[in-house]
């Protein structure tokens, strides 16, 4: 059996086929439609076309998404896709089995059953993107919350004042695209002259400049995850999205977490750090497996490989 997964992000759609021994068959990207959510939809139809023969689409996403109704909730850094029953309008251009999940859920079911949490009781995955993705893997499930949002930290409100911007959440404030930001304005570029490569290329050459740009925007990351530590008590954080490939990132984060414990007056638990093991692709692995074990994908009970 092979599916067909879709990882839908803010700017790029990643697709792959995968079969039962989890190998991509093929794989490709695309840009994410900007004009709706009609386009989306072809989009992925035309993906699905160009699939030989496959037995469902499985779905990672943002926002806050019931999977039972495959339903969009809200759409996250897709606004177009709130209040969006996606599986029956996709249905309809493809008319295979499909399932729907959070793009942080489902990378956190990935590395909960065969990555970076496969041998921790609780955990939390963290994806810098666009925005900020967060899962909680408690005793060992999936913990989707009262309502499909819990670990929705990009809504966090991080401004004092409350909301007088956008700047005022988490997930805009240390999202990807501030860094670029903060790269841009350091530099006098525009913003549309940088992404990710150009600032860690910069910082991987020893640019001092680049360096202070990535020190600044990992503080506030390291003081979010002292947070979380205290407030959810994980085992072990789970960081993941393209960015986490460079070192010098999760290096930058640690040694912020470690001046916060050498200057906190209190004891508190450490938090740990590591990569997702599966990375980038980690949202196409773990809607697969949603996709796979059917009525029940949030509990990985003894059979975790």
């Amino acid at each position: 059996m092979s599916v067909l997964a879709v990882d839908i992000g803010g700017t790029a759609i990643k697709y792959a086929e995968i079969d039962e021994a989890m190998n991509f068959l093929s794989h490709g990207s695309m840009d994410t439609p900007k004009s709706g959510r009609e386009e989306l939809v072809e989009s992925i139809g035309k993906i699905y076309d160009g699939v030989k023969e496959c037995n469902g689409i499985a779905i990672s996403m943002p926002g806050i998404i019931d999977s039972e109704k495959g339903y969009v909730i809200m759409g996250g850094a897709l606004r177009y896709n709130d209040g969006f029953y996606f599986r029956d309008a996709l249905k309809e251009r493809c008319p295979v089995a499909i399932h729907l999940e959070n793009d942080a859920k489902c990378a956190a079911l990935a590395e909960a059953s065969a990555g970076s949490l496969k041998d921790v009781s609780n955990g939390m995955v963290l994806l810098f993107g666009t925005m900020i993705g967060g899962a909680l893997i408690h005793d060992h499930q999936l913990y989707r919350g009262s309502h499909f949002s819990a670990g929705e930290v990009s809504y966090m409100i991080t401004d004092r004042n409350g909301l007088p911007s956008k700047d005022g959440v988490w997930g805009n404030r240390c999202g990807v695209p501030q860094l670029c930001r903060l790269y841009a304005k350091t530099k006098g570029l525009h913003e549309c002259e940088v992404n990710g490569r150009i600032v860690f290329d910069a910082v991987n050459s020893g640019d001092e400049e680049a360096v202070g740009v990535l020190k600044k925007y990992t503080s506030e990351i390291a003081v979010q995850i002292f947070n979380f530590q205290n407030v959810y008590d994980p085992d072990l954080f789970a960081i993941g999205g393209g960015i986490s490939a460079q070192p010098a990132f999760i290096e930058a984060i640690r040694e912020h977490l470690n001046g916060l414990y050498e200057t906190c007056p209190y004891y508190v638990r450490r938090a740990e750090i590591t990569t997702c093991k599966f990375r980038n692709d980690a949202n196409l692995y773990g809607v697969y497996r949603c996709f796979i074990n059917g009525h029940n994908p949030y509990h990985f009970g003894t059979d975790r490989a």
